[in-house]
């Protein structure tokens, strides 16, 4: 296996652009098509279908961090656990069963799990772009991915709290449009500080 993973690999300066662009889109979309976004969000976490999607992602996602190195591009992800790696065999065969089982049997909330498990997942290519390098205004990316951790924790264990929280910000108008012209100001900062300061990083 390559000594270097290719989270390592990652550039600051894409992985930068690549995320402000992609939170300006969604908060511009936000803003243009309120009703539509908000009813998605009412209806996302009941939606089995998209959350059983979204479960087959991430799992998918986790076994190729555990696949074979020897299985050439799909190994490509493949990392090192240290003292963990004889358990890989054992996660092999279990990430597919764990995912049957909790489609079979986790019926409230799938979709909000699922998409915190994603949320785990891709946090870390996130913090590799980052890591050690220079430009203070780095710390952009690394903020918004231990946000995203954290809010993913919380949607794995206590995926209700994702309902209560869009409940919240839709009550107002005042608060939707605060919370989606943030995430826009965030994005569009992040592609500036890309643009500006993560050339060659």
């Amino acid at each position: 296996m390559d000594a270097m993973h290719p989270y390592e690999r990652l550039s600051l300066f894409t992985v930068g652009l690549i995320l402000g662009f992609a939170l300006i889109a969604v908060h511009v979309f936000m803003l243009a098509r309120p009703q539509l976004v908000q009813g998605f969000l009412k209806s996302f976490p009941r939606n089995a279908v998209l959350g059983q999607i979204l479960l087959g992602l991430g799992l998918a996602w986790f076994w190729l961090l555990v696949a074979p190195a020897s299985m050439g591009t799909f190994g490509a992800l493949a990392m090192d656990l240290g003292e963990f790696n004889n358990a890989k065999p054992l996660l092999r065969i279990l990430i597919p069963i764990t995912m049957v089982l909790v489609v079979i049997s986790v019926r409230d909330f799938l979709a909000v799990r699922a998409l915190g498990v994603l949320g785990l997942l891709a946090a870390a290519p996130l913090l590799e772009s980052a890591f050690l390098k220079d430009p203070a205004t780095r710390l952009l990316v690394p903020i918004y991915a231990y946000g995203m951790l954290t809010a993913s924790l919380f949607w794995v264990g206590m995926p209700y709290l994702f309902r209560d929280a869009v409940d919240w910000v839709t009550a107002e108008s005042k608060r939707w449009n605060a919370m989606v012209l943030g995430g826009l100001a965030y994005g569009v900062a992040i592609v500036i500080c890309a643009l500006a300061f993560w050339r060659g990083y």
